[in-house]
């Protein structure tokens, strides 16, 4: 059952007319097949024009529904022989950020994402994508490991930021973050990194500072969440919507400021309509990616790293 967000109420009545029709036809021998199509049209042409043109907010709510896919979900859709590892070596298991190795067409990849969860059990065993210390440090070790042999890395970004807690800046929170980003900068190897949802703050940019950066077409990345810009700059969250649209978070407005390279199209209605069609695109455009890097050597991987975040501060 799809879970419409507070925009979507005309399309959502319109899809609970069509229900109630189908249901209110089973015992009844009135043909309704051509009011049916007529609901159906009207429904799907109300749902492709209000993703049309949809607010940096409304946006951000895309971004953040609860059914949309999230890194497990492209793990089982997208690639196989998946082959997880855990552990820094130093502390303990992160379940936030997960990796480990696997194939996507055919070709080995290191795999390193922020895992949200899609219920209350699983939102707090994995955090709600927030990673700690342990888990930026995982992911520096996956990294050194592809390096070592020679495989790809592709990471899925989706947090709303790194996790704030006491016990993580006790851990070194802000180092960690710091190692990882310096790794991804490092890697002799290629790097597709993937915006599927929240790009949340250095906590993203530690697992998304590649050579190559995409982002899913309703997905949003920023230094901070709009309400907490909006309780910065107006002591309220309730102006989380005019933050959104002047701190520019789209994927639209970040491939225009040369912030990201691509955009993934999403289905109509969002990625969480229809997962496996996303999976699909993501996975096109990830190998799409990984042919073009193919014949770049170590240093101008580094090179193209680093005159890309040069660009940028200019």
């Amino acid at each position: 059952m799809i879970s419409y967000l507070e925009f979507e109420k005309p399309v959502a009545e319109l899809e609970r007319r069509i229900a109630d029709l189908r249901a209110a036809s089973v015992d009844d021998e009135v043909d309704i097949d051509k009011e049916l199509k007529r609901l159906e049209k009207k429904s799907a042409d109300l749902l492709a024009s209000t993703y049309a043109s949809l607010t940096p907010w409304q946006k951000t709510q895309v971004a953040r529904h609860p059914s949309r896919p999230h890194f497990r979900d492209y793990v089982a859709l997208a690639f196989d022989e998946f082959v997880p590892l855990g552990g820094d070596r130093a502390y303990g298991e992160d379940e936030a950020i997960l990796g480990g190795f696997a194939t996507i067409d055919g070709r080995k990849v290191a795999l390193i994402g922020h895992e949200k969860g899609n219920d209350t059990e699983s939102r707090l065993r994995h955090n709600f994508g927030m990673g700690k210390p342990e888990g930026y440090r995982k992911a520096i070790r996956l990294m050194e490991m592809a390096g070592r042999f020679g495989l790809p890395v592709v990471t899925l970004v989706d947090t709303s930021g790194a996790f704030p807690g006491v016990e993580a800046e006790e851990r070194g929170q802000a180092e960690a973050i710091a190692r990882s980003t310096e790794a991804c900068l490092a890697l002799p190897v290629p790097m597709v990194a993937t915006i599927v949802g929240e790009g949340g703050s250095g906590g993203a940019v530690a697992l998304a500072s590649a050579e190559r950066v995409l982002m899913l077409e309703h997905a949003v990345y920023s230094v901070i969440s709009p309400e907490g810009c909006a309780s910065i700059l107006w002591r309220t969250a309730e102006k989380a919507p005019e933050a959104a649209e002047a701190m520019k978070i789209t994927a639209q407005n970040l491939k225009n400021l040369g912030v990201i390279d691509r955009i993934v199209s999403e289905p109509v209605g969002g990625a969480h309509r229809d997962p496996e069609r996303m999976a699909g695109n993501l996975a096109q455009a990830i190998c799409q990616e990984l042919d073009d890097l193919s014949e770049y050597t170590a240093k101008d991987l580094q090179k193209m790293r680093e005159e890309r975040f040069l660009q940028m501060a200019a």
